[in-house]
């Protein structure tokens, strides 16, 4: 076992979680100047220099009936870009993926007989937080893309209103971020490819990374999907599918716990006194 590259895959894979977990704060992005439509008529024409991102917004008051441009405007302003839920929710995923390795890397200093004690429990409570953590967030992505499909679909004032506040996406950013959590992700394999080669050979852990990398390939190709105007739609949709990816890898690793578990217990009864 060659330490040095296991503790380099441990720390790139923290390193991943740090950065989805901080990307609400690493991505918003401050949302196109559209006050040039304040106090104009509703299709009037568009002054020079009006920004590319905010034609849509007017195309949209153009096709709506008594819609004030400067009411649409205050209510962008005071809804600034989100920076998403795709991302973010990759964290799910890939804080397993650590606790699971951080587990077996836990094996080289812990003894054995306890070792198989320790793992049994904190995979116990890991995969219990994941599943209560995954599923609330599940139901709050679930519901955020089913308020702004139900607003993008009520013409012209609810479109007006998504426009408005889910209309800007920082997509530029959340490339740069997904790619490079692609490459730590790739690093910590090859990494841990070099600390030992019979990593390959535990399946539940081959598995799981495949699982990361697909979950950070579904956010990426759900954002270049549509058009920027929805891209905030397909972000949801990517987080709805990651959270269930990550509610799937919760159960996996509760029941494997409780089997642990039950193991040591059998074999304490087992044990003469």
């Amino acid at each position: 076992m060659r330490r040095p590259f296991l503790i380099a895959a441990l720390v790139l894979l923290a390193l991943c979680v740090l950065v989805e977990v901080g990307s609400p704060i690493l991505l918003p992005q401050k949302s196109p100047d559209c006050s040039a439509l304040s106090g104009t008529k509703p299709c009037a024409p568009l002054p020079p220099g009006f920004p590319e991102d905010c034609r849509p917004l007017h195309t949209a008051i153009c096709e709506g009936e008594d819609v004030d441009p400067s009411d649409v405007v205050r209510t962008q302003k005071e809804n600034p870009p989100t920076p998403g839920l795709g991302i973010p929710y990759l964290a799910l995923v890939d804080a397993l993926l650590l606790l699971t390795l951080g587990l077996m890397g836990a094996s080289l200093i812990i003894p054995e007989r306890v070792h198989g004690r320790v793992q049994g429990l904190a995979t116990l409570i890991g995969s219990i937080v994941a599943l209560l953590t995954g599923f609330g967030l599940l139901m709050a992505a679930i519901a955020l893309t089913l308020t702004m499909i139900t607003l993008v679909a009520s013409v012209p004032f609810g479109t007006l209103a998504y426009l408005a506040v889910w209309g800007f996406f920082n997509r530029g950013g959340a490339a740069g971020t997904l790619g490079f959590l692609m490459f730590l992700k790739l690093a910590a394999g090859v990494c841990l490819v070099l600390a030992h080669q019979r990593f390959l050979q535990n399946k539940g852990l081959v598995l799981l990374y495949l699982t990361s990398l697909l979950a950070n390939a579904v956010v990426s190709l759900l954002h270049g999907l549509v058009p920027g105007i929805l891209v905030s739609i397909t972000d949801a949709v990517s987080a709805i599918i990651v959270a269930i990816l990550g509610l799937i890898w919760a159960v996996l690793l509760l029941v494997g716990a409780l089997v642990s578990i039950l193991k040591v217990l059998r074999l304490k009864r087992a044990a003469p006194a």
